[in-house]
């Protein structure tokens, strides 16, 4: 989801990693293992410390530890706790993430960047008519 994130294709990743994009897919589907000093790389090339991997491991048990600061990766990223659906992985999110990397034109980017920021507000916050 980084890479995506990112826009950064398997086979940019790859270069970056010295890797064809056939390694990385079998690395995202979890085909292969990542050793640590490959592990170290990715991090690096996807601009986030390497516990960004372990986030999920690194949650604290419930009622232990409750005012752990929430990860935040070397790019400044906020991942707040409870906040899996932003990042899992989830099929809608990977399908919006694609169909944003599609947009070729800045200008529409940015409007519907907003747009989508907007939208989030508007549920946070409510919407007035409930």
């Amino acid at each position: 989801m980084r890479r995506l994130l990112l826009g950064l294709s398997q086979e940019r990743l790859g270069e970056l990693l010295g890797l064809t994009f056939q390694q990385i897919q079998k690395y995202e589907r979890g085909a292969n293992r990542l050793g640590a000093s490959r592990l170290y790389e990715a991090a690096r090339a996807l601009e986030v410390e390497v516990g960004f991997f372990f986030e999920e491991l690194l949650q604290p048990a419930s009622g232990l530890a409750e005012d752990a600061a929430p990860y935040r990766g070397s790019a400044g990223d906020y991942i707040p706790e409870g906040s899996g659906s932003q990042l899992d992985g989830g099929r809608d999110t990977l399908e919006l993430v694609r169909a944003f990397e599609r947009i070729a034109d800045d200008e529409l980017r940015r409007r519907l960047l907003d747009v989508a920021k907007a939208l989030a507000d508007l549920d946070r916050h409510g919407r007035g008519d409930a």
